[in-house]
């Protein structure tokens, strides 16, 4: 069979598999194959897996959760390290806003559904504050951080080379720290049919996935360069993002499964998600059919 992998610009990891020859090679001696469907939106890939567009993909911690809530059975396979330097929620640096209980009413500029949803929610969570109703959540866009600069929006959750950009400018002061209110890791998930019955090109993948780490982390000017070509920006922006992240793929771990677990309660209280999520389901169990 030819193993279809997703890939989108917001999952580094793929992102550099799929410019890399490793899927391939690690497929090869199960007499399988690798091609990869590039999308623009990781929020959509619970519903890829499902349709059968593709048979694996990987996105922040978000996605998951909102994929489990609209019925993806999905399978979590691998996951990253921890980036605690990833991203960042900015304000402007004469801001009256000190702490998460501060963002009370105010305007955040954030990729709605991806990971920075999770770091929000929980932020607000902790300061005894909703999602829901103490914040205005805005879909962030290439104006963003133009609107924060210029008072019209309050607080702009940045990321990766843009981050560097933001800070490097000036101006701006860093509110949240992502690594200081979630771990922030990238996840890795199929679909339970690939997950239990070949769980051989499951340990393939997650194989290839460690090999294109190793390769961005010995090579982060070319890994740069490559960024910087497809997606803009400046190489030296980009060499600093990348060189933040830890490049190391991790079993799916207790510890894990209870920090996605907590994003999907915060996710429920707060209406993002319809009902209550048990993340727990989203682990394979070979040998075993569901009807």
């Amino acid at each position: 069979m030819t193993v279809t992998i997703g890939v989108h610009n917001s999952n580094p990891t793929l992102y550099y598999l799929s410019r890399l020859d490793y899927a391939q090679e690690e497929l090869a001696p199960l007499g399988e194959s690798a091609a990869f469907h590039p999308y623009t939106n990781g929020v959509r890939t619970g519903a890829l897996l499902s349709d059968g567009t593709i048979d694996f993909g990987g996105t922040g911690s978000t996605p998951p959760v909102t994929a489990q809530a609209a019925g993806h059975d999905i399978v979590y396979t691998a996951v990253s390290a921890p980036r605690p330097d990833h991203g960042a929620l900015l304000v402007l640096e004469d801001s009256p806003h000190r702490t998460a209980a501060d963002l009370k009413g105010a305007t955040v500029h954030l990729a709605i559904g991806s990971w920075q949803t999770h770091l929000i929610a929980k932020a607000l969570d902790d300061a005894g504050l909703s999602y829901a109703t103490d914040i205005t959540a805005v879909r962030s866009d290439e104006d963003s951080e133009q609107r924060l600069r210029a008072g019209e929006t309050d607080a702009w959750v940045a990321q990766g080379p843009q981050l560097v950009a933001a800070l490097r400018t000036g101006g701006v002061r860093v509110l949240l720290r992502t690594g200081d209110v979630i771990t922030d890791r990238s996840v890795f998930f199929t679909r339970r049919d690939l997950a239990e019955q070949r769980p051989d090109i499951v340990a393939a993948l997650v194989r290839a996935l460690q090999r294109a780490d190793d390769w961005a982390k010995a090579h982060p000017r070319e890994a740069a360069e490559i960024a910087a070509g497809h997606q803009g920006g400046s190489v030296d922006d980009w060499e600093t993002a990348l060189t933040a992240l830890p490049w190391r793929i991790e079993d799916v771990s207790d510890t894990f499964l209870a920090e996605q677990q907590e994003a999907a309660d915060i996710f429920a209280r707060t209406g993002f998600v319809d009902g209550a999520v048990t993340v727990a389901d989203a682990v394979a169990r070979p040998g075993e059919r569901r009807p």
